[in-house]
């Protein structure tokens, strides 16, 4: 614990749908939902108009359906996610060389590092011009947490929104806890509030009283002790610049059960692809592959198999994911599947016993048809070349190849809700929705008033994908 509040969290406020809310006018002041659309799908982040229908983050997207019927149900686009947080971030950069990431949306920063605060009245002013200046980059709004600890400047930031903060003065933060409830604390989810809820333990005061032996016996040695000290509001864990993953993974919830074991492959072998895409743009490579089944019946089975070496050869994963696959029982339907690398490393080890089949097989063929070569030089040597086969009536090509050479229909195209959209007439829009050969548009942009909504056919030639705008600045 320090003696002064130098230790920032940031947390942007829902910050999915307000990137949504910003870059859509229309949107405003109005219920946004964001998250997977398919009847499977989950509510990633919900705007504070659409949480005051019950409407949160991990919920069925069907249930936030039912509770907000007249929400905007938006896919994410995590290439404009990742666009703001990058301005988010390298704000933050400029106060500190510490700065620990949680996610695309929060961070923690020392601010006693980067010299910019010493005591609490520099880190509020500190605070302060980091929420303004965020706002005038971004036109979003973070909360600030201010305290002496990670955990605690991370229980203000919470206490702090939307669009606040908060400093807890160093010596106040029992006084500050003690009526919060017990699951404010970090590590305390729904099965152990409700152990200790069981146990008459429903804030942190009342934690605290109970002492550390108690809570040991309850919940365990590690758990309880850190339980104990959490409720004191002492935690001494420094803010750490880099963050090394731990692993890297992809994985797919699909609308219908999949019963098809052909399928089920073939879904495995394309999220192996994905996941190996992941592992080199983070610039790693990986030792152990992981295979994720989720079943019908929502039991979910994990299987994994480590390799010699590290790798990130796609085909070394999609074989070692085939294998682990086999070893699953998929009657009844599948629900869900995920490829995913752990025991990362930044070099890949050339083990020859970690070579994929596949890569050994596509050697086998190139000698195959050298030695095919070589037939065909001696044949031409001895009588010349072969003659082409001639087809019936003339040089023609078949009936076959001509029916392959028939133009094929285009499949539809599909346009989904929430995504870019550039029209030649009007500009650039986003989908609101589509449906029977129709597709809606709605054309605004970042800071415009709300914009007018026009209807095309699906194929329309004057209609095409977009990238997003920038939230400000130059939205030509």
């Amino acid at each position: 614990m320090r003696a002064a509040p130098t230790i920032l969290h940031l947390d942007m406020d829902a910050f999915y749908a307000s990137v949504e809310q910003a870059s859509k006018p229309s949107l405003r002041g109005k219920a946004v939902i964001v998250g997977g659309l398919g009847p499977r799908g989950v509510v990633a982040t919900a705007s504070y108009e659409a949480r005051r229908f019950g409407v949160h983050s991990a919920m069925p997207m069907g249930q936030a359906r039912r509770l907000c019927p007249n929400g905007a149900y938006l896919i994410p686009r995590f290439t404009l996610y990742r666009q703001v947080s990058d301005i988010v971030m390298a704000m933050l950069r400029e106060l500190s060389p510490l700065v620990e990431p949680l996610s695309l949306d929060e961070a923690f920063v020392d601010l006693e590092a980067g010299g910019v605060a010493f005591d609490s009245d520099s880190a509020r002013a500190t605070g302060e011009r980091l929420r303004a200046d965020i706002r005038a980059a971004t036109g979003l709004s973070g909360s600030v947490g201010l305290a002496g600890s990670k955990m605690l400047a991370k229980v203000a930031s919470e206490e702090a929104k939307p669009a606040g903060l908060l400093l807890i003065e160093p010596g106040t933060e029992r006084e500050l806890l003690a009526p919060m409830s017990v699951r404010t604390l970090p590590g305390v989810g729904p099965a152990t509030g409700e152990h200790l809820r069981r146990a008459g333990i429903t804030t942190v005061g009342e934690l605290a009283e109970a002492g550390e032996d108690e809570l040991v016996r309850m919940v365990g040695r590690a758990h309880g002790a850190g339980l104990y000290r959490m409720a004191l509001g002492l935690d001494d864990r420094p803010v750490v610049a880099e963050r090394d993953a731990k692993s890297v993974s992809v994985e797919d919830t699909f609308d219908v059960d999949l019963h098809d074991r052909v399928r089920i492959r073939g879904e495995v072998q394309r999220l192996a692809d994905r996941c190996v895409q992941r592992l080199r743009g983070s610039g790693h490579s990986g030792r152990t592959i992981v295979l994720k089944v989720r079943r019908y019946d929502f039991s979910t089975l994990t299987r994994s198999e480590t390799l010699r070496g590290p790798t990130d050869d796609p085909a070394v994963v999609r074989e070692a994911a085939a294998r682990l696959l086999e070893a699953v029982d998929t009657t009844g339907g599948v629900r869900l599947l995920g490829v995913g690398v752990t025991g990362l490393a930044d070099y890949t080890q050339e083990d020859l016993f970690a070579q994929s089949s596949a890569a050994e097989a596509e050697a086998e063929a190139e000698a195959e048809a050298e030695a095919a070569e070589h037939e065909d030089d001696g044949a031409g040597g001895a009588g010349g070349a072969a003659e082409p086969e001639a087809t019936v009536g003339g040089a023609g090509p078949s009936e076959g190849q001509e029916r392959s050479a028939e133009p094929q229909e285009a499949p539809e195209r599909r346009w989904t809700a929430g995504s870019d959209v550039r029209h030649v007439l009007y500009g650039p829009g986003w989908v609101q929705g589509s449906g029977v050969g129709r597709v809606t548009v709605r054309f605004e942009q970042p800071g415009s008033e709300p914009g007018r909504v026009r209807t095309f056919r699906v194929d329309d030639p004057d209609l095409a994908p977009s990238d997003p705008l920038p939230l400000v600045g130059d939205l030509s």
